[in-house]
């Protein structure tokens, strides 16, 4: 497929980060596959993929840890291939942390501004405005080890914007915390980010985080740059099948195209909306739609479209219910439906009963690959 093409979400404005024709190959092995991207100044970008996709690789050639086979990479508008990692203006925060445990939580953040030997009067001011920001201005003289994971969390944090560069790298930062944490963290990553006004890089396998926190997400696999949008973009318009799958629950049904809908056998022609330009007739497609985007009922609704299938398990998750229902033999399909959306006919029916599906052409995606 042809690589989503380079884009920001500030027009006109010079990107805080350029990629060209970006590679990377290990021998035989090419892990990054040609990229053409643009990164946004004061940005919440992320990266996401499954273990393996290239997209830490992609990161370390940002920072300059890995050199491209081919390509370059700009910041700020400036080429910066050859440059040490320490001459670019950026900084890391990795799933460790790295905190120096002889020094307190102040000489941590402050660590480096003595390094680059900044003027000495400006050093605690700005060291106890990183402190501030990340909500530790009162823990300065604690050591690392008395501190949770979370607070250490928010040291590095603090100690990666104190320099104030053009751009910060995030690598699986919440990974040791827990769940809870983890979501608090979330919302507070994407706080200080904008508070902080520097342009954010997150790499991640949790599709939760990158929806939760990023103005634009890239999804990559096998190396490849798949689909650049916004988090709505990329839930509600997934370019390929893998990012329809790999972005919350979704339903794939395979098929064959019609044009501007699908046939799929067992079930007959289903509506969808193409992605791109319609396939020709009987090419192979792949149908995708969320699970909140279906309907079920006990009975088939009057001049709409609905398939009739058999209820295999229906799920009470609090909030709402999930309906298992296999469609054909070779299509099972599951459908959440919130409590305002449940009826007494459905409530009643039971595994084996018949049960009729159906959704919009513009809930589901007609995909190729």
């Amino acid at each position: 497929m042809t690589p989503p093409t380079a884009q920001t979400i500030q027009t006109g404005s010079v990107p805080a980060v350029r990629l060209t024709g970006i590679t990377k190959t290990f021998g035989d092995n090419t892990v990054v596959q040609p990229i053409d991207l643009e990164i946004g100044s004061n940005e919440f970008f992320s990266i996401l993929g499954p273990s393996g996709c290239g997209k830490t690789t992609l990161m370390r050639m940002i920072t300059g840890f890995e050199v491209p086979t081919d390509g370059s990479v700009e910041l700020a508008g400036s080429p910066v291939d050859g440059l040490p990692t320490r001459k670019r203006d950026l900084n890391m925060l990795f799933q460790s942390y790295a905190l120096f445990p002889h020094l307190t939580v102040f000489e941590n953040v402050a660590f480096e501004l003595r390094v680059r030997r900044d003027p000495k009067a400006e050093i605690a001011p700005r060291v106890r405005a990183a402190l501030e920001l990340v909500r530790l201005g009162d823990m300065g003289e604690r050591m690392p080890d008395q501190l949770s994971g979370g607070q250490r969390q928010r040291v590095a944090l603090a100690r990666a914007v104190v320099g104030r560069p053009a751009v910060v790298l995030l690598d699986e930062p919440l990974g040791a915390l827990d769940q809870q944490l983890r979501k608090e963290m979330q919302i507070e990553l994407k706080r200080m980010q904008r508070d902080v006004g520097i342009t954010f890089i997150y790499v991640t396998h949790d599709q939760e985080e990158a929806l939760t926190m990023s103005d634009r997400i890239a999804v990559m696999s096998q190396g490849q740059l798949l689909q650049v949008g916004s988090p709505q973009e990329i839930y509600e318009r997934p370019a390929t099948r893998f990012v329809a799958s790999f972005i919350g629950s979704c339903n794939i049904l395979e098929g064959t195209s019609t044009g501007t809908a699908a046939t799929v056998p067992g079930i007959g022609e289903v509506p969808g909306t193409p992605v791109g330009e319609p396939l020709a007739d009987g090419a192979t497609a792949f149908v995708a739609v969320r699970p909140e985007r279906m309907m079920v009922a006990a009975t088939a609704p009057v001049g709409e479209w609905s398939a009739l299938g058999r209820l295999t398990e229906s799920v009470y998750l609090g909030h709402e219910w999930r309906y298992g229902v296999q469609l054909s033999d070779d299509a099972h399909v599951a459908v959440t439906v919130g409590g305002g959306g449940l009826t007494p006919e459905l409530l009643a029916l039971q595994p084996g009963d018949d049960i009729h599906v159906q959704w919009r052409a513009d809930d589901a995606r007609i995909l190729s690959s």
